[in-house]
């Protein structure tokens, strides 16, 4: 048996081989960011444990999705869940798992961020900037550096930096944002260690929700969920010097003159699979092109992909991001690359969890940037999102849909919609945006 420090110093000398994919770079346009946590393909058994997609060499970012609840500390990670424990008389789980699984991820390059918000975020921000500050307090001394906090969800891994998935507009977000931003820089001034800070809004500009983060926080960069909207992925126009809806070139130009940080990246934020989102995903050439045209924005930092089941499950598909990014890969798709000639095989808490590793081969994925996100985005991120009911354990094949009915996902309204309105039980049409509603 390998103790968790030996797991970790072997993974660091496998992380110094060619090839290896280090964190997120603020000054590359290859940037690979998957979020995982949400199990959003929900089937039984499609979730890895996280330090199974950390091996991924494609992968160099992955937002831990979600924290959903912040005055009443919840986190919600669906099956991940299974190996963590309650602090006696809270909400907040302990989960031993994830914070080995962490620092496995850091040892081999990759920037582990904690994604707060996602659909089922109700609180609606802070009452007041006190109030927003003391809880971006609360929550460094959570998961920053190891502090005092006898509540800290992941023990003594320290993640890389906090991502924004907030869906509705929230009160007192730039305080609490600007704070955390602060905190993070202090930390980075003492240590040498760069902490992070990103957001995910939707396409359409200015993204309501979030508006007022975007012109006062300094982001390192901004995954921007090109889809469900009228200015997704799918809409845009191959050869044509102007785009009609998709606006890379408007995300860009806020990035120029308006953002706090002038360098900040702009990650292309795409559907991983077809039932990632209700509208927007495409694939091979079609998203090559895509890619290529947002290559040539100098704000452009890569691709943000939701979420890391739905990757997984979708062969070929991270392969072809890849290769339009113009890296070297071949990880992804399902297929487990080989990379070293002994494997280092990692302990699992049960029988019941999944096996990290087959003999020398090794497997990764990329999880980052944009879970559920304000409106649109936020749908295909939506998608993912499970709560900790959720964790079936028998796969549900979706029903033929009937006469009139839309079945989940599926579009119910939006400006220019002529079909179904009315949703299979026991789902409702919800509004995400104008010119989208699906049934959820």
């Amino acid at each position: 048996m390998y103790s968790s420090s030996m797991l970790v110093a072997l993974f660091a000398l496998v992380n110094s081989l060619p090839g290896a994919l280090a964190g997120f770079s603020p000054s590359a346009k290859g940037n690979i960011a998957i979020y995982w946590g949400q199990n959003s393909v929900n089937q039984p058994g499609a979730q890895q444990r996280l330090a199974y997609y950390c091996r991924n060499t494609n992968v160099n970012t992955i937002p831990l999705a979600f924290l959903n609840v912040i005055k009443d500390t919840t986190i919600n990670l669906s099956n991940a869940e299974d190996s963590c424990s309650l602090f006696p008389g809270t909400k907040l789980y302990r989960c031993p798992q994830i914070e080995e699984d962490i620092k496995i991820c850091q040892s081999l390059g990759k920037s582990i961020l904690l994604s707060i918000g996602g659909s089922t975020y109700y609180e609606a921000g802070f009452t007041s900037s006190t109030e927003a500050i003391d809880w971006a307090d609360r929550l460094w001394a959570m998961f920053g550096p190891v502090s005092s906090s006898d509540k800290r969800p992941f023990g003594s891994a320290v993640i890389d930096g906090f991502d924004f998935d907030f869906e509705a507009v929230a009160n007192n977000t730039v305080p609490f944002a600007t704070r955390l931003r602060s905190l993070m820089d202090s930390a980075t001034a003492t240590s040498g260690k760069k902490f992070l800070l990103s957001s995910a809004p939707q396409c359409p500009f200015p993204d309501l929700a979030n508006n007022e983060l975007l012109r006062n926080v300094a982001f390192d960069f901004v995954s921007v969920q090109f889809y469900n909207n009228y200015c997704g992925v799918h809409t845009f126009k191959f050869g044509s010097p102007n785009q009609d809806n998709f606006n890379f070139d408007t995300w860009d130009n806020w990035a120029k003159t308006v953002s706090k940080n002038k360098d900040v990246k702009i990650l292309l934020g795409v559907p991983g699979s077809p039932s990632a989102a209700g509208i927007g995903y495409i694939a091979g050439g079609q998203l090559a092109n895509v890619i290529k045209y947002a290559q040539t924005f100098s704000s452009f930092g890569g691709v943000m992909m939701w979420d890391m089941t739905q990757v997984w499950a979708n062969a070929g598909f991270l392969d072809s991001v890849v290769s339009a990014l113009g890296l070297t890969g071949g990880n992804g798709g399902g297929a487990a690359p080989t990379i070293a000639t002994t494997a280092v095989p990692v302990p699992t808490t049960s029988s019941a969890t999944p096996a990290i590793h087959s003999a020398t081969t090794w497997v990764t994925i990329t999880i980052w940037a944009t879970a559920t996100v304000n409106g649109p985005a936020a749908t295909a991120k939506s998608t993912s999102t499970t709560t900790s009911s959720a964790k079936s354990t028998t796969a549900v094949s979706a029903p033929t849909p009937a006469a009139g009915l839309v079945n989940q996902w599926g579009q119910c309204g939006g400006n220019g919609y002529k079909g179904p309105t009315s949703c299979r039980a026991p789902y409702n049409c919800i509004k995400l945006s104008d010119w989208w509603a699906h049934c959820n």
